[in-house]
């Protein structure tokens, strides 16, 4: 890779979050403000995704129980990622089938004043749309980050937030963005 396709990735990267910055504030702020009436109400957020998308669930998942901002020393907020327990994810996928590992989590310990993030670049990853699916039965909101079109889990969250490219790391480094703008916004309810 030479300079010039690293100058056109840069540029790609913020012209994806300059269409952001005209698709989605209206949306992230519901959003945040949904994920601290959760919190406040005693409930949990809970991530899941595959992959880059396990990853950020993960991240973000960290960002309410250590905090994101420093200059934030608020108390730890309750977040889990389903991505992390092996035992659960390789029990669930042999006795199950992978599309079951997330809902068969959900069904667990999900409750109706928890709030789901189901992450998925594509939008159509049948376990985070099972999540979804399990979520809904319980009456848990559910936000979905997601790219392009939206895949299935545009139609089926309550939140769909589209980042606006069909580049996967584009569609993922506009998710990790957004996430942080949640919390940011969130954490101001939760002062130190």
């Amino acid at each position: 890779m030479g300079i010039d396709e690293i100058k056109k990735a840069l540029g790609d990267s913020a012209n994806v979050k300059l269409r952001m910055a005209e698709s989605l504030p209206e949306k992230i702020l519901q959003v945040s403000q949904k994920l601290s009436g959760v919190l406040k109400n005693g409930g949990k957020a809970i991530f899941c995704g595959n992959g880059g998308s396990a990853a950020d669930s993960q991240h973000l998942a960290t960002e309410l129980v250590v905090r994101l901002s420093s200059k934030n020393d608020r108390r730890a907020l309750p977040a889990i990622s389903l991505t992390t327990n092996s035992s659960i994810l390789t029990a669930c996928a042999n006795d199950y089938g992978f599309d079951q590992i997330f809902s068969r989590h959900v069904e667990a310990i999900g409750l109706k004043n928890d709030i789901l993030f189901a992450i998925s670049t594509s939008g159509n990853s049948q376990n985070v749309v099972n999540a979804v699916k399990a979520a809904k039965e319980i009456g848990i909101a559910t936000v979905g980050f997601l790219g392009g079109d939206g895949g299935q889990l545009a139609g089926l969250v309550d939140y769909p937030l589209l980042v606006p490219s069909r580049d996967t790391q584009r569609i993922q480094e506009g998710h990790i963005t957004i996430g942080h703008i949640i919390i940011e916004q969130a954490e101001k309810d939760f002062p130190a």
